[in-house]
């Protein structure tokens, strides 16, 4: 998942339907199974004490050995936080009892990728299972209304009107999206609110990610603190500032989003420089955080990636 900064695609044809090209649908579920399995194994390794680092290192480790890339870099958010925390390769932080942690999982097969999440409270307090639930809901009752046909509008109106069922909010500025080969946002958008700038309607052969975020704040977040997530907008005309090592984990990228821990293994110097360039340049974009304003916000996110069929959706994630 990453943020609407990610979303200046053009408009999907019938031409680029991702799961109609030759033999994608299969790569697509493969993706999504390996996705699948990864957020399962972090969700048994989230427990209070545990290093946020640790954690996500093992999952991405699981991915590789299941024979899958990284789609972006595994992210687990917690409490105000909703989405884009990466730990940093010397990131000590850990899990605390009473966080409610979100765990955000993508992996490429072949390119082709699947997105997913899910969230875990480590505690007690009902109100917390409650707003995980409440985001559960969201995803259940878009699941249950997409399909050919079907306009994004009523996707987000199901969204919207099952959290507010539970008691919560969605958050209004975080979107469900379309994925495909390599890209991890194309079209469409599916927010978790309908309003007059909603438009679009599912197509057979579309592959798309929904992610409705549940909050007890008042709705939108905002950027706030350092990025470790990153992503290669055009290729730099010169490599010159720019570390060779580095370079090539870059590219090797395929455009897919990295993190300084993508980069642990290299000189740290030579990491700093190379993506300072990058900005500067204009070749590369960064992700921040994205937080509620109020540290006593809570916010849950539950997400799967599904391919349009003729019929409705197939969840590769579940």
């Amino acid at each position: 998942m990453l943020s609407q900064a990610f979303l200046a695609h053009p408009k999907m044809t019938s031409a680029s339907l991702p799961a109609l090209e030759p033999g994608a649908a299969d790569q697509f579920r493969a993706a999504g199974r390996i996705a699948r399995d990864a957020r399962k194994l972090a969700v048994q390794l989230i427990r209070p004490g545990a290093r946020l680092a640790d954690v996500m290192d093992e999952v991405e480790r699981f991915i590789v050995a299941e024979g899958g890339g990284m789609a972006f870099p595994a992210q687990t958010s917690r409490n105000h936080i909703a989405a884009h925390y990466c730990p940093a390769p010397k990131d000590r932080t850990t899990y605390q009892d009473e966080d409610v942690v979100k765990v955000d999982i993508g992996v490429e097969v072949n390119g082709y990728v699947a997105d997913n999440a899910q969230t875990v409270y480590l505690g007690e307090d009902p109100r917390y299972h409650k707003l995980i639930q409440a985001s559960a809901a969201g995803l259940e009752a878009a699941i249950q209304t997409a399909g050919p046909g079907v306009a994004v509008r009523d996707i987000a109106m199901a969204i919207e009107g099952a959290i507010l069922e539970h008691g919560f909010r969605p958050v209004t500025n975080l979107t469900g999206h379309g994925v495909a080969r390599w890209k991890v946002h194309t079209a469409p958008q599916i927010p978790a609110v309908a309003d007059r700038w909603t438009r679009g309607t599912l197509e057979e052969g579309m592959v798309v990610a929904i992610e409705p975020f549940a909050t007890n704040g008042s709705g939108p977040v905002q950027e706030a603190g350092k990025s470790e997530i990153f992503m290669l907008l055009k290729t730099p005309r010169k490599l010159k500032g720019i570390d060779h090592a580095v370079w090539g984990v870059i590219d090797g990228m395929n455009g897919l989003p990295f993190s300084r821990r993508t980069l642990a293994n290299l000189p740290e110097e030579a990491v700093e420089n190379s993506i300072g360039r990058l900005r500067r340049t204009g070749c590369l974009i960064d992700f921040p955080p994205l937080v509620d304003s109020d540290p006593a916000v809570r916010i849950a996110q539950t997400e799967h990636t599904m391919i349009v069929t003729s019929s409705g959706v197939e969840v590769t994630t579940a």
